[in-house]
């Protein structure tokens, strides 16, 4: 089976990560477009570049941890771990092709799944809502 090779709106990936963030701006949706257009962090941005360096070295790279869920996802970003905080504590979420153009908080759920039990004897009917491990 051939894999097919990942297009986002016309362009390939290497292409994409060969552009400028306000080039790829003219492919992404108006969310992302404005996100990038108005400017992103500097901060992480750098993080980002030195991690793509690191990366095309072939050297170990940590995860980059920060707490701007609203982070959109760029092609330069694609291979690398980040550990982004859900408002308790920081998940990890590996970057792939798929994720362009979204943003980084969309990856990491705030709230927990909710499951259903059967309540013990003596209990009230609120403690049949028990919260799944994990």
């Amino acid at each position: 089976m051939v894999r097919k090779e990942f297009v986002y709106r016309g362009k390939t990936l290497a292409e994409l990560v060969s552009m400028s963030e306000e080039e790829f701006a003219k492919f992404a949706g108006t969310r992302i477009k404005r996100s990038i257009l108005r400017g992103l962090d500097k901060k992480l941005l750098s993080k980002i570049k030195k991690a793509f360096l690191e990366r095309q070295e072939k050297k170990e790279l940590r995860p980059i941890r920060t707490q701007l869920r609203h982070f959109p996802v760029l092609p330069k970003m694609v291979g690398l771990r980040f550990a982004v905080h859900n408002g308790k504590e920081f998940l990890f979420v590996q970057v792939t092709e798929k994720m362009i153009g979204h943003y980084l908080g969309e990856f990491v759920l705030t709230r927990k799944r909710l499951t259903h039990g059967k309540a013990g004897i003596g209990a009230t009917k609120s403690s049949t809502a028990i919260t799944a491990r994990g």
